[in-house]
């Protein structure tokens, strides 16, 4: 597939950014997505979905070797959390036909700036120590919001990575940086089930998407050295970014 120079150049350098902003917060594909179907006109929105999914989860991955190496968040507890979040990712994904989005939106809008608003407010939030607290009605309660987290991602996505910090800091009493490493093994195993259906339906185009998948593992691994560097602060201000990004983009989604 033929994109011209100039077109493989605006993909490649978006695939990058849109890995660094995964890998930092969340929400890379608010990036490359308009990017390949600008770019590709003629590729159908479910090729644009998969052929993006493909170089998603590659980065996300990435991400996540990175940053546990360096946090090392429980991995017992990461194997539990990886499995249920494919399990329930998929049954998201089944029932998705059947959810109205554009009743979900509302919702999901409201919850957002929920979260800006809390974040905002409470300075203390997410600055914990770093392995927090763990046992008892915690673990319990952390497979619960990664199941219901994992089934909202097979049903409508958007926020996943968001949510998924927010729930794992507001459980464990853990800083955000933690959090953020928990929630990037979580997200590839969400992201897992979507990208099996996506293959064995033939969307991917696979030339395209191994290009991309390159570069948005560059970027995330760029990503994930900035949310080293910046810690639990940097997390902070990007998770308050992603909220108005994410509000407003809904919002035109829903009523524009």
């Amino acid at each position: 597939m033929d994109f011209g120079l100039s077109g493989w150049a605006v993909l490649t350098i978006g695939a990058a950014v849109a890995g660094w902003v995964d890998a930092v917060i969340g929400g890379g594909g608010l990036v490359l997505i308009p990017l390949i179907l600008a770019v590709a006109p003629q590729l159908a929105p479910a090729t644009a979905l998969a052929t993006n999914k493909v170089a998603a989860v590659s980065g996300t991955a990435s991400a996540a070797v990175t940053l546990v190496k360096k946090v090392r968040p429980p991995k017992g507890e990461l194997i539990r959390m990886g499995l249920i979040a494919l399990v329930c990712s998929g049954l998201g994904a089944v029932a998705a036909a059947l959810m109205d989005k554009d009743v979900m939106r509302p919702v999901i809008i409201v919850l957002m700036v929920a979260v800006g608003i809390f974040v905002a407010f409470r300075p203390d939030f997410g600055s914990g120590d770093g392995q927090g607290l763990r046992g008892g009605w915690r673990t319990w309660a952390a497979l619960g919001a990664v199941a219901a987290i994992a089934f909202y991602d097979g049903i409508f996505g958007p926020g996943t990575g968001m949510f998924l910090i927010m729930a794992f800091t507001a459980i464990f009493s853990q800083n955000f940086l933690t959090s953020a490493a928990m929630a990037k093994v979580v997200n590839t195993c969400t992201n897992v089930g979507a990208l099996v259906v996506f293959i064995a339906g033939g969307h991917v185009v696979w030339a395209l998407a191994l290009v991309l998948a390159v570069a948005n593992i560059i970027g995330a691994q760029l990503g994930a050295r900035t949310v080293l560097g910046g810690g639990a602060k940097l997390i902070r201000y990007a998770l308050l970014v992603l909220v108005v990004v994410m509000s407003v983009y809904l919002s035109w989604q829903q009523w524009g």
